[in-house]
């Protein structure tokens, strides 16, 4: 019982420092850059948005907090820990702690698809929107995720199917580099913007639709908590438990 709740204590102190380094660098985050703004300016601005003081006069804080750096910092906790929880559910799902969107190919798949569609719409003169491009890097994904299932049907081992996600990964991601060989230089630009990512320019509507995406993830992982702590002890042990693995396995994946 002593070990039980030493175990609760040394998670619950570890929690909470990483609650208070995250709230360390988000106020790093929101002071910080090209123009440095006093924590004190951003305490006002918060409290002008909360309706607690009057708006502030003629400085340029609350536009450069509000409108820039705080969505921004959003968006990479939202994304940030949505990566964190992909990775965990792709390690639970193949039962391997190094299982995850890139070492399985599941990027590469994206990254392929996404250079297809730019390159296509580009080279006709279609406009790509944002919500294409996550269209087409989830079908990518899928498509990725799909056939390294297939292979995990056929080999036993994890270390082979892990092997096997690399191998897929090499492939989509040559296939990107036959792609980007004869494409125009500003279709090469742009992808290669958009793989390596970037939270400038980041909107209040932007930081929206990714809480209304990341947000139920969330919440649907916790509440798998249980049937995930089954799955982990074992296939066996958690239809015992009364856990319809393949459609836990389905719900998981998605």
């Amino acid at each position: 019982m002593n070990r039980k709740r030493n175990g609760h204590l040394k998670y619950g102190l570890a929690f909470a420092a990483l609650l208070a380094l995250l709230l360390l660098f988000l106020g790093w985050s929101l002071c910080a850059g090209s123009v440095e703004i006093p924590l004190e300016e951003v305490a006002e601005v918060f409290a002008w948005k909360l309706g607690c003081a009057p708006a502030p006069g003629a400085s340029s804080a609350a536009g450069i907090v509000w409108e820039i750096r705080f969505p921004r910092a959003l968006a990479a906790i939202l994304l940030g820990g949505a990566l964190g929880l992909s990775g965990y559910l792709l390690q639970t799902f193949f039962r391997n702690p190094i299982a995850g969107p890139f070492v399985l190919g599941i990027s590469s798949g994206a990254k392929l698809l996404v250079a297809c569609l730019m390159v296509f719409s580009l080279g006709h003169a279609v406009r790509v929107t944002s919500a294409a491009m996550i269209l087409a890097a989830f079908a990518g994904a899928l498509a990725s995720m799909g056939l390294v299932l297939l292979m995990a049907g056929r080999v036993e081992q994890t270390a082979g199917l892990i092997l096997g996600g690399t191998m897929i990964g090499y492939i989509c991601s040559a296939a990107t580099d036959i792609l980007v060989t004869f494409a125009d230089d500003t279709d090469i630009v742009n992808l290669h913007n958009w793989s390596m990512g970037s939270f400038s320019g980041t909107t209040w509507d932007q930081v929206r639709v990714m809480t209304a995406v990341v947000i139920p993830v969330f919440v649907l992982s916790f509440c798998m908590a249980k049937p995930i702590s089954a799955y982990q002890l074992g296939e066996e042990y958690a239809r015992s438990l009364g856990v319809n693995v393949k459609r836990f396995r389905a719900e998981l994946i998605l």
